[in-house]
This record gives C-alpha cells, sequence and structure tokens, in this order.
C-alpha cells in the first residue's frame, strides 16, 4: 500500500521569469553565436545583458529564437532549431514542447525573447508553491530522499482530479516504478526544512501542471518512490 500525505499549500506564487536563469557564461556563448568574440571578456555582467539583448534585436525575433536555442540545446539539429523558433512565434513551447525535459529551458528562453522584442513572444506562466508535506510515519518521508522529484511529482498529480491532463498524459509513469519524466514537470525543488514526519519544500513548475493549486489550501494524496 502507497503511504498517504497530508499536503498544506503554504504559499501559491504565478512567476514570469526564473531569477539568475542565465549566467555571464550563457550571454558570452550568444553573443559569440551573434559574431561578438573579441570584446565581451571585460564586460561586467550588466555589459553582457544589456549587449546580447541589444544584439538580438539587430535580428529577426526567429533568428533571436534560433540563436537561444542553438546555445541551449547543441544536440538538436538546425533544421529543428529552425522549425521551434518558427514555432515560438506562436506557440506555447514551454508548454506544449513534446519533450518535458525541454520546457524550463523554453520558459526562460521565453521570457528573455519576450523581454528584447517588447511582447512579441508569448508571456511564460509558472508558479512558485511553497508546500508542507507530512505523514503518519516518518518512514514514509524517506521516498522524498531517494527520489525527490518522481515522488513530488506523483503527489501533486494524485492531488488532482482524475481528469487533470498529468493523468491523461503520463499516468503510467505516475502509477509505475520510473518517473524520468519528472524533472521537467517539476524544474526546481528545494527541501528547506526536515521536522521528521514533515518536511517543508519550495518548488518550481509551469502553471499548465499545477496552476489548480492556486485555490487549494490542503489535501490529502498518496504518493511513492522510483524502483
Amino acid at each position: 500500500m502507497q503511504p498517504k500525505f497530508t499536503v498544506q499549500i503554504d504559499s501559491f506564487k504565478k512567476i514570469k521569469q526564473i531569477d539568475n536563469a542565465w549566467s555571464d557564461s550563457d550571454y558570452k556563448a550568444m553573443l559569440a553565436l551573434m559574431g561578438f568574440d573579441d570584446d565581451v571578456e571585460a564586460m561586467s555582467s550588466s555589459e553582457l545583458r544589456d549587449m546580447c539583448m541589444m544584439s538580438f534585436n539587430d535580428q529577426t525575433p526567429q533568428e533571436a529564437a534560433a540563436i537561444v536555442l542553438t546555445h541551449l540545446f547543441p544536440e538538436l539539429t538546425e533544421g529543428k532549431v529552425d522549425q521551434i523558433s518558427h514555432d515560438m512565434l506562436d506557440d506555447r513551447a514551454w508548454e506544449q514542447y513534446p519533450n518535458c525535459l525541454y520546457h524550463e529551458s523554453l520558459f526562460s528562453a521565453y521570457a528573455l525573447l519576450r523581454e528584447a522584442f517588447n511582447g512579441t513572444f508569448a508571456q511564460p506562466t509558472g508558479v512558485a508553491l511553497g508546500l508542507t508535506v507530512s505523514a503518519a510515519n516518518q518512514e514514509d518521508m524517506e521516498i522524498f530522499d531517494t527520489s525527490p522529484q518522481s515522488a513530488m511529482v506523483r503527489l501533486l498529480a494524485n492531488g488532482q482530479s482524475e481528469d487533470a491532463l498529468i493523468h491523461r498524459l503520463y499516468e503510467d509513469q505516475i502509477q509505475g516504478d520510473t518517473f524520468e519524466e519528472a524533472p521537467g514537470i517539476i524544474w526546481q525543488l528545494q527541501q528547506i526544512a526536515d521536522n521528521g514526519s514533515s518536511r517543508q519544500f519550495n518548488l518550481m513548475s509551469s502553471e499548465f501542471w499545477f496552476g489548480s493549486f492556486e485555490d487549494v489550501e490542503t489535501f490529502e494524496a498518496t504518493s511513492h518512490a522510483d524502483s
């Protein structure tokens, strides 16, 4: 029998970007793709960012998107990058791209490109959740030690109705022994307190998956770790 947990939603916040998603090395790499190689090493962090944003504006929105995608996903072919960069102008790829393991990076790409092009790209929508998870037995909490993201996705999925999209797309993984897609659904997960039979977590994800918790205070659900 799967352990049952009580989940209290301590905080719910909609987010449009992830703080510190982009580093100096990211900006340098994207500037290099736009032909800036020599003059960037002496720049401060703010100068690098400003130069990158200005350089995007020398491109079309689709060309700028292709530069960002080429940097983020070097494994993608040029043709695939062209396809996604074109689709980004009309679609919500941080929700709709078939491989959810790309969603967090696509979310940040939309945030950066939307700023550079003054709203040409869709506004990405994410959520930051604060949770307190409690169990009757302290040992039940150990599932968050062995496979934290898989266990948390299952917990939050089981706190939604059976017809929720996450069940329709990932029911086999929710009920099964492995959930390789879990890091693509919960982008960031941090345990901030351990009180034995209860723990506190902060997480970031897409509103697409967990926006329904905005008006929820507490619920009970089962979960389990990967085998």
